[in-house]
């Protein structure tokens, strides 16, 4: 009987003798996958002292033991390495780089650097569901907008912008001279 298709789990045949054997690899990989937790990634050749549990993401090129699992999970249990071929979509949480990461049928990459370079959104909703007629909304009890100071590179003056109409530009124009001028005597 072929394996599970999604973690490649053994199957316990219905005359099969020894069920317990089967039954048993199939938990050691499913502990070894589940809330996969990696002390590192990248790795190249197992470490002097494995500790028991203990689970690597392995490099490129890997040498020793490692050497035909490029690429793999290895997961060192009772003793010895087991090694897992990664599926896309699984998640790793990377020990050593405090770091989550998800493989993309090739490498892991890492989660945290799409979520620092979030472009061109189409819809953000803090607290809310954004929507078409509404693609930023946020349904807060307080909100904090400051402005850039020049230490920092900033002209030190918060500007708030919209194009709605030439009436609330010309309004919104009048209130930051009488805040800048405000803060000159000041």
């Amino acid at each position: 009987m072929p394996d599970t298709l999604r973690l490649a789990l053994p199957r316990i045949d219905a005359a099969q003798s020894q069920k317990h054997v089967t039954h048993n690899e199939a938990l050691a990989l499913i502990d070894a996958c589940v809330h996969l937790s990696v002390v590192d990634r990248g790795r190249l050749s197992p470490p002097a002292a494995p500790v028991e549990g203990s689970r690597y993401l392995l490099g490129a090129q890997p040498t020793g033991v490692f050497a035909a699992y490029a690429g793999a999970v290895a997961s060192f249990e009772d003793g010895a390495w087991r090694f897992l071929v990664p599926r896309i979509g699984w998640r790793a949480y990377v020990e050593s780089e405090t770091k989550l990461v998800v493989f993309d049928g090739t490498i892991w990459r890492s989660v945290s650097s799409d979520v620092a370079s979030m472009q061109n959104l189409q819809l953000v909703g803090v607290g809310t569901s954004a929507d078409a007629g509404n693609p930023l909304s946020a349904k807060l009890n307080a909100t904090l907008f400051t402005a850039l100071q020049t230490s920092e590179g900033g002209t030190g003056d918060f500007v708030s912008s919209s194009t709605s109409s030439r009436r609330e530009a010309f309004f919104r124009n009048c209130t930051r001279q009488i805040i800048r001028a405000a803060r000159k005597r000041a």
